[in-house]
């Protein structure tokens, strides 16, 4: 009867450390779960900014192509406007005239 007493008492105390040793377990889990949830949500937010920063890049370089487009149109209409302005003839000209 004593020893089946004592067993019983060294079952319960292993079931018991099985017990914690389970929880810290599972505890543990929950910890890496939720670590792994949090950067999951960091890189998909990480992502979607550098989908807005690459978008806006695309927009930037199409703007820059537009705005050089323009300075060329504006730069040979300056050109036109002086080369048919007497006020801007080349000295060539004017030494022609004395």
């Amino acid at each position: 009867h004593l020893a089946r007493k004592r067993s019983s008492k060294v079952e319960r105390g292993h079931s018991t450390m099985m017990n914690a040793d389970m929880d810290a377990v599972e505890a543990e889990n929950q910890v890496e779960l939720e670590e792994k949830t949090r950067l999951i949500n960091q890189v998909l937010e990480l992502q979607h900014t550098l989908e807005d920063l690459s978008a806006r890049v695309d927009a930037v370089k199409e703007e820059n192509l537009k705005l050089k487009s323009e300075n060329q149109v504006l730069g040979q209409y300056i050109e036109n406007l002086m080369s048919a302005s007497s006020v801007f003839q080349t000295t060539d000209t004017k030494s022609k005239r004395k």
